[in-house]
This record gives C-alpha cells, structure tokens and sequence, in this order.
C-alpha cells in the first residue's frame, strides 16, 4: 500500500440555487490524516463526495498523483482511491469474510477466486478492526456499528493510495472509535476523513479544514485552528481550548452554562 498526493482545487457544488460547496480548495500530502470538521450541512459529506467520484463538481478539479480524478478508469480509480459512507450499507446477503473479500477485487481479473495473499489481507483487515469473530455472521444481521467496521475493514483490504472516509466513528462505541481511528492513523496511505469529535479530529489528524456554508473557514494543524474564537464563529458555542497534559493535542472543554454566540452567517449576520 502507497501513499497518494490529493489535491482539492477550486471545488463548487451546486443543488439547484444552493452552493452545497463554494470554491473550496484543499491539499493531502502523501501518507497525512486530514480531517473535515464543522457543523452540520456545512458540506463536508458533499465535498467527500467529490473526491470519491460520486458528485462531479459544478467548477474545479480533484487530481490524485496528478490527474483528474474525474478522467481516471474505473478500475485505476479503484485501486486508488477507497471509501467508507455515512450509513453502514444492509441488504447484503454475504458473510462478513466475503463483504470484506470484496475489497481485493479492483486487484483481480473478472472471475478470479481468492489466492492466499488475498486470504491473508481480508484476515489481516479484519483483525484490525476487531471482527474476526464475526468472518461467519451475515452482514446484514449486524449490528450498526458492527457494520461500519465490516465496511471499513473492505476498504483496508483494497490497499487504497487514498481512503477517504464519511464519519467513520459513527454507531461504534468508545473503544472502537479509538481502535479504528489509531488504525487509520498507522495506515501508510493517505486519509481524508469528516470527524464531529474535535477531541478526536484534534489527536488523530495532521492538519484540519473546517467548513462552515460550504466554504474553508479556517485550515491548518490543529492547535492553530481550534481556538475558542473560531469554535463560537462556525459553531456558535463557548468553549476553552487547553493541551492535554499527556498527549500535547488540543483539548476542547465546552461551555454549557455559557452564554452562546450565534454563528454568523455569509454576511456577517447573527443567525440567531
């Protein structure tokens, strides 16, 4: 598994007369975590989307190693790029061995069966993920969160350049939050991923982007971008950013009892 270069230049998406995506630029160097934090429907999934060739974009170009991700084969773009959604996928009628299967076939020719380094990968990604003890079980009679590692362990079997994840921690519980998140972290490969949880976004990531209207409100390491101003700006809260006395990351405390600002808009307008 290598690393991929992704570059974000001048990205617009529309939805009729709404910019889901306004003119938004960003860049991964190879083998960096760079997280997408912001509030909800500031246009991070819909960015996301972008990059992994769902939604072409209205204006702008998204290039890995240097070309248009939008001119790329279908099979090249699957041996480079994967991705994990939102909502853990059901209806699959396989066992969780064969769902995770699934992720080495951009590497095989049509009808090829598995060889032992494939049986090898799909073992070695369930274990990283804490499902091995579920290789048997129906997919589609998991549980959520059992799902969404399932799903994430396909991806880590497709030995991606560059993952490219929609709140991977969504529906898993504390431990596994953390389980994954280091996993990804230790990935030689490039990762993109949204995050809710600053805490997290701030430990795990190299470098952040935060949205707020479908535009780049503020980027940079983490300990540059969250700061109190900026979290009661996008998100209209109060809250203290110290350093955690262990791990040195940024370490966001907030404030209920506090008086919240309201976050304004485009215009500088309180939304309030």
């Amino acid at each position: 598994m290598s690393a991929a270069d992704l570059t974000v230049e001048g990205v617009t998406l529309t939805a009729g007369a709404r910019h889901l995506v306004r003119d938004v630029s960003l860049a991964a160097r190879p083998g960096e975590t760079i997280g997408l934090v912001g509030p909800n429907g500031s246009g991070k999934s819909s960015l996301l989307r972008t990059v992994y060739r769902v939604l072409r974009p209205d204006a702008g170009r998204v290039r890995v190693d240097g070309a248009d991700a939008w001119s790329l084969p279908v099979r090249r773009l699957a041996r480079t790029v994967a991705a994990v959604v939102q909502e853990p996928g059901s209806g699959l009628d396989l066992a969780v061995r064969e769902v995770v299967a699934m992720g080495r076939t951009p590497h095989k020719r049509l009808l090829a069966g598995d060889t032992p380094e494939d049986a090898a990968l799909v073992g070695s990604a369930l274990a990283a993920v804490d499902v091995t003890h579920l290789a048997d079980r129906p997919f589609d009679r998991l549980s959520g969160g059992e799902r969404q590692r399932v799903l994430i362990a396909r991806a880590l079997a497709q030995q991606p350049a560059l993952l490219v994840l929609d709140e991977p921690t969504n529906h898993l519980d504390i431990r596994h939050q953390l389980d994954v998140l280091g996993v990804l972290r230790r990935l030689p490969a490039t990762v993109l991923l949204a995050l809710h949880d600053l805490n997290l976004a701030a430990y795990y990531c190299d470098r952040l982007y935060v949205l707020r209207d479908g535009e780049v409100a503020a980027s940079g390491p983490p300990a540059e971008v969250l700061t109190p101003r900026l979290l009661a700006e996008v998100y209209g809260v109060a809250a203290e950013v110290g350093v955690h006395p262990r791990t040195g990351a940024p370490q966001v405390t907030f404030l209920p009892g506090e008086p919240r600002r309201a976050a304004p808009d485009r215009a500088g307008r309180s939304t309030a």
